[in-house]
Formats: structure tokens, sequence, C-alpha cells
């Protein structure tokens, strides 16, 4: 995984393999990387859907199941998806979990009333049809909610950030699972368009009132808006 980044289908092989790698231990890694704060960051998205009781939610890129367990914690009821089975294997919730492509959900349209989404658009081969997907799920007024890195608009913070991230989170990532996994990781942010073109690409999927929050700094971002 050294040199250029990979695309296309290169990409989608790439990103299954390093995750399956790295499934065992990925919840340890996120707690030490973020200094526990990815918590609070699941959270602040959840709260941001404002969506009542009992609605139903999918969970893209679902991963171990983070976003799922917060989800019913807030009295959704949640199934989650992710094409890695190495991470649904190692998942910690009792939610439903299916393997599936985020870009081909086994949904019919406007069957779930909200979506979340933790740290996995710059995962997905091809951003604008995952918002689709996600708006052709989605029935008209529901909630998406996407959690992703980000990094800070202040010089300096931005400065400090880009050392911790393209530095230090591969030899934390070596230390306590995989070292190219954890390097490639901080790569992968060069597949995330600026944030202006991200609200474009979620407006332009049928959530018009899409709108960016910064988090923690800046160092995450969350992208929430309401299905057209």
């Amino acid at each position: 995984m050294s040199g250029s980044l990979p695309f296309g289908e290169d990409k989608a092989r790439t990103v299954r393999g390093l995750f399956d790698t790295i499934a065992d231990r990925y919840d340890l890694v996120n707690r030490v990387m973020t200094f526990g704060m990815d918590v609070g960051w699941r959270r602040r998205a959840v709260r941001a859907l404002r969506l009542p009781g009992g609605a139903i939610l999918a969970d893209l890129a679902c991963g171990t199941g983070d976003f799922c367990r917060e989800l019913q914690q807030a009295g959704y009821r949640a199934v989650g998806f992710d094409f890695a089975f190495g991470m649904l294997r190692s998942a910690r919730t009792d939610a439903p979990l299916v393997q599936a492509d985020v870009l081909r959900l086994p949904l019919a349209d406007a069957s779930v009333d909200g979506a979340t989404c933790g740290f996995a658009l710059r995962n997905v081969v091809d951003l604008p049809s995952f918002f689709a997907e996600t708006a052709r799920v989605l029935r008209p007024g529901g909630r998406a909610s996407f959690l992703e890195a980000s990094e800070p608009d202040n010089a300096v913070l931005r400065a400090g950030h880009r050392v911790y991230f393209r530095r230090l989170v591969p030899v934390i990532g070596g230390a306590l699972s995989d070292r190219e996994a954890y390097a490639y990781l901080p790569r992968s942010m060069a597949y995330l368009p600026p944030p202006a073109e991200l609200l474009g690409m979620l407006r332009g999927a049928g959530f018009p009132d899409a709108e960016r929050i910064q988090v923690s700094g800046g160092i995450a971002q969350l992208m929430v808006g309401t299905r057209r």
C-alpha cells in the first residue's frame, strides 16, 4: 500500500483487505489515537439526527458497531452494513449486521428513517453515488449524519494536527495493530474533497439543507442533512 493511492476497484480491494486486517484491534486503536474523543463525536452525530424514538436507522460502513450501539442507546433501531467481513466478525453490538456494499444497499426505496456513517467517506469508491444511494433508502424527511476526520482551519492547529496524524498515528497503529494500514489511513485523507464540494455533493443528492459542523477544533467534521 505504499506509493500512490489506489482508485476504483483497486481501492475497494485495498480498503476491504485493510479493515479485515485491523478489525480485531480497531476499536482500541481508535480510542488511543483520538484520546477517546471519537466516542463524543459519535454521540454528537446521533444527537444531530433529531428523529423520534423508535426510528429505523441504517449505519453505513458500520465497522465494529460503535455507531449502532450509540443509536440504540438513543432509542433508535439500528441495522449495520459493511463490506469487510472481518469488521462484522469483530463487532460488539446486538444490532442486526449485513455484509453489503454501501453503494448498493439491500434496502428498498424510502425504507429507513435515518442514516449514519462514521469515518468512511474517504474509503468509498464514488462519493456522489454513495450520497445518492443514502438518499434513495431514506424516506422524505429522513435525516443523515456523516462523521469524518478533518483538518483545522487555524494554521497552527493544522500544522500540529498534520504532524500527529501523518507521523505519530502510523507509530501508534504499528505498536497496537498494523503499521502499514495505519500509514495508509492518514494518506487516505487525500481522497476527501474540500468541505464546500462535499456539501455540494450532498445537496445535489437530495439533502438541500446539508450543513457542515466542525468539532474538537476542526479535527473532525459532521455533514448533516434532511432528505428532500
